[in-house]
């Protein structure tokens, strides 16, 4: 499955339970050229979510390289005072992902 095969089921996950204020492929860090997947923009949740599908298929995001990557990502995420959930293939499909992110946007623990 491609990474955006994985994306498209979780947005129509997200979209089936009213969660449609997202934007996919954002760009929240001026002057970077990398994008997050899905981002709730709304100034009280500021939520950007990862689905990385190829973490088990030895994808770039399983590699040195694309880990390093990551990581500067999400630091950059961090300081531009961004919430970011991470979520793989085996959440996404599970519900659990959807489950992580209602909690998160309804505020509950």
């Amino acid at each position: 499955m491609s990474a955006s095969e994985l994306e498209d089921i979780f947005a129509a996950q997200l979209d089936a339970v009213g969660l449609d204020g997202y934007v996919r492929e954002y760009k929240a860090i001026p002057g970077r050229r990398f994008r997050f997947d899905f981002a709730f923009t709304q100034p009280e949740h500021r939520l950007l979510i990862e689905v990385q599908g190829g973490v088990w298929s030895g994808g770039a995001h399983g590699r040195p390289t694309g880990i390093t990557r990551d990581m500067d990502k999400l630091n950059q995420a961090q300081i531009y005072g961004w919430k970011v959930l991470q979520f793989d293939t085996k959440m996404v499909k599970s519900g659990a992902a959807l489950e992580v992110v209602e909690k998160f946007l309804r505020g509950e623990k």
